[in-house]
Order: C-alpha cells, then sequence, then structure tokens
C-alpha cells in the first residue's frame, strides 16, 4: 500500500472511510467535552456552519485546483479516464491539508475549541462528500436523491472537454449560483 497513491488498493481506499469517521467520532465528542459548558451550543452552530461551508468548498476545489492546476489537473483526469478506479486524494495529503491549512490558522485566529469545532464540520463536509461521491460511481441508484447526484455527476463527466459543468458533488446549488450547471439532460 502506497501512502502517496492516487489510485487505491481496496483496502487503502476504505481505511480513507476509517480515518475520517473515526476522527469525526472522536473528535465531536471531545472537543464537546473540553470545551466550556457555556461554549457547547456555540460550537455546535460553528460545526453546522463548518459542514455546510464544504460544499462551496468542494464546489471552488473541483472547479479550480482539480481541472486547472497541475499535478493535480493530471490527477484528476486520470479519475475522469477510469470513474470506476478507486481513485482520490490520498489520506496523508488531506488529513495534512486539513490540519496545516484548515485547522492550525483556525486556531491561531479563533482559539482552540472554536477551530475545532469549525474544522470537524468541513471535515464532517468532506466525509459526506467522500461517501456521495463513491455511491454515484459505485452504489445502484437506489432512492431518488441518489439518482439525481448520479445523473448530475454524469453529466460533468460526459460534458465536453472544457465544457465545465456540474462541479459540486453533494451539491448543485453553487453550479446553479455561478452558472456551471448542465443546460441539457444527457
Amino acid at each position: 500500500m502506497r501512502i502517496f497513491a492516487i489510485e487505491h488498493s481496496p483496502a487503502s481506499y476504505l481505511a480513507d472511510f476509517w480515518l475520517y469517521a473515526g476522527l469525526l467520532a472522536i473528535g465531536c465528542p471531545a472537543v464537546l467535552w473540553l470545551a466550556p459548558p457555556q461554549q457547547r451550543w456555540s460550537l455546535v452552530v460553528v460545526a453546522a456552519v463548518g459542514f455546510f461551508a464544504w460544499s462551496l468548498l468542494e464546489y471552488l476545489l473541483h472547479r479550480f485546483v482539480l481541472h486547472r492546476v497541475l499535478p493535480f489537473k493530471r490527477w484528476h483526469a486520470l479519475h475522469h479516464a477510469h470513474p470506476a478506479a478507486l481513485v482520490a486524494a490520498p489520506s496523508v495529503l488531506t488529513l495534512a491539508l486539513f490540519c496545516f491549512g484548515v485547522w492550525l490558522p483556525l486556531v491561531a485566529a479563533l482559539g482552540w475549541s472554536t477551530a475545532s469545532a469549525a474544522a470537524l464540520g468541513l471535515v464532517g463536509g468532506y466525509f459526506g462528500y467522500a461517501i456521495t461521491h463513491h455511491a454515484v460511481h459505485h452504489w445502484p441508484a437506489q432512492g431518488a436523491w441518489l439518482q439525481r447526484q448520479k445523473r448530475w455527476h454524469a453529466r460533468h463527466h460526459h460534458a465536453a472537454p472544457g465544457a465545465g459543468v456540474c462541479y459540486g458533488v453533494t451539491s448543485g446549488v453553487w453550479d446553479r449560483l455561478f452558472q456551471t450547471g448542465a443546460r441539457q439532460r444527457p
């Protein structure tokens, strides 16, 4: 199992889900337990804001980093070429980005408990994205929501080169707002 591989073995691909599930299962109660009691409800709100903010971050990363910036563009092209392959960002990279690019700057700006709640909210959004993205590529479309997500994501994968549509995986809100939603049915 290579630690920086883009195409994962089934074990390392599954380990990513367990890593983030474990981080959330341990981190959320720990932050609430360690925070002052009068701050707990505000931390829940901060985490919820982080969770919903993920959808904008997901859209921006997908549109502007994964489709434009090397080496991410090349790695993401591998996913487009082989959508059923177990291609994902290495866990060590995503975890480092969350720790050093999100949590530590937030700790410096907001303090430990607020930063931890916001980061855990973002991690929860990322975890939801990872499950949704896996589902649209690997699960049968049972239920109206998953059927819609599969159609939406298929528009992204089957768009003409440079068309730039349907970057949101968990939500189409930002595609609609920034007018990058698909204009026609595939």
